[in-house]
């Protein structure tokens, strides 16, 4: 639709635009959004609002910018329903289910793949989430990873090869030929279709030492770089990541001092307009459904580090699509104030993913809005598991209703 859209009669706007007043979220009150070819075009308050050629009322609810999940594994087939179950029943998680999911991914044709991804951000969407990243990774052939990172095109701009999830159970005494094959023949077919690569430099994955190997050979084709780091237990992910740049380390569940340092250490954020930072993206989905301990979020926060909530959202260990349900869990278990909370999962993430142009509300960004059923932000901590979410925009465009 085009033409000018003014969303008015907003009880409480965050805007996360750090240069103006409202504290870290930049909260305004009684404000209003003007819209003009997918942009925000104005901020300000409703007395003032200029006229357009259509309005949204936002009956005294709370606006916010659309959630930025920088962290989701949407192209796979089948689910891991048993596995969860087991989990409960008291056996831990080691992430050796990935490979169940690889060979039905494997199997499954181009269309059953596409319609998971377009139910999975459909869901997404509903519950506000109006940037993804989506990862490859249950594939771990050459022709499965592009194809999967090709999907993912479809429905994103931010793609990451994963291409190093796992090494496959048919190169598992040969894990030196697999990184071989990921850093050549797999790394060239799924470059064009991916922005970012990635590793799980994990136990029972790829130690360091193939981490860097295959972060670098993408960093030559000029991919951007992401780290699964420190998940299940201490390890050397998150340093790697620093060394390298990355724009950010995820998982973070287990961190020494030195780890917490050099996070701390990377900077301050992306979207405030400063140098790039290591953004520590938190998942607590994840731990939710594998019964691990939580990241320890206020440590990260009170050093200084940029922090970031994601959904991780897979059919093994998060299967998640709902950013509130994230943000409800770092406020509750993470020891996150519920604003901190709400700008990771919107400024945060857009730092995560290296764009100044989501996970705010000001002049020039896209006009990505969630409308709240509630009249501040502090109820999707307070109110949690309740579908709070009214209305969506994205790029200016209102989406169909939850």
């Amino acid at each position: 639709m085009r033409g000018s859209l003014l969303v008015d009669n907003i009880g409480e706007l965050v805007t996360n635009d750090i240069g103006g007043e409202g504290g870290p979220l930049g909260i305004r009150r009684h404000a209003a959004v003007l819209v003009e070819d997918g942009q925000v075009a104005w901020v300000g308050p409703a007395r003032d609002a200029p006229t357009a050629d259509r309005r949204i009322d936002a009956e005294g609810g709370a606006v916010l910018p659309g959630f930025v999940d920088s962290h989701a594994h949407l192209v796979f087939a089948g689910d891991r329903a048993a596995e969860f179950a087991a989990r409960m029943a008291g056996e831990p998680y080691t992430g050796g289910g990935i490979r169940t999911t690889v060979g039905a991914t494997r199997a499954a044709s181009d269309d059953e793949l596409r319609a998971t991804v377009r139910r999975l951000r459909g869901e997404a969407m509903r519950q506000g989430t109006t940037t993804i990243e989506i990862k490859s990774g249950y594939g771990l052939t050459v022709a499965d990873e592009a194809r999967s990172l090709r999907i993912a095109a479809e429905f994103t701009e931010d793609t990451t090869f994963l291409g190093a999830h796992v090494v496959p159970a048919e190169y598992a005494d040969r894990p030196d030929d697999y990184v071989g094959m990921v850093c050549g023949p797999m790394l060239a077919a799924a470059a064009p279709y991916a922005r970012w690569i990635d590793v799980f430099c994990e136990r029972g994955a790829f130690d360091v030492d193939h981490a860097r190997a295959i972060l670098a050979c993408g960093q030559a084709v000029g991919l951007g770089v992401r780290v699964h780091a420190n998940q299940l237990g201490p390890g050397p992910g998150v340093q790697l990541g620093v060394e390298l740049g990355a724009a950010s380390v995820d998982h973070c569940t287990h961190l020494t001092d030195a780890d917490v340092d050099a996070l701390a250490s990377t900077g301050t954020t992306w979207v405030s307009g400063f140098e790039p930072t290591t953004v520590a993206t938190l998942l607590p989905g994840a731990e939710f459904s594998t019964r691990s301990p939580y990241p320890d979020a206020r440590r990260l926060l009170d050093a200084g580090a940029t922090v970031a909530l994601a959904t991780d959202c897979n059919p093994g260990s998060s299967y998640t699509s709902s950013m509130p349900f994230c943000i409800a869990l770092a406020v509750r278990e993470m020891r996150m104030t519920p604003a901190e909370a709400v700008w990771a999962a919107t400024a945060g993430g857009a730092a995560a993913l290296r764009r100044n142009d989501v996970g705010r509300l000001a002049r020039g960004a896209r006009a990505d809005l969630v409308i709240l059923d509630a009249p501040s932000h502090l109820h999707l901590a307070y109110r949690p598991g309740v579908p709070l979410i009214r209305q969506v925009l994205h790029n200016g465009v209102p989406q169909c209703r939850p």
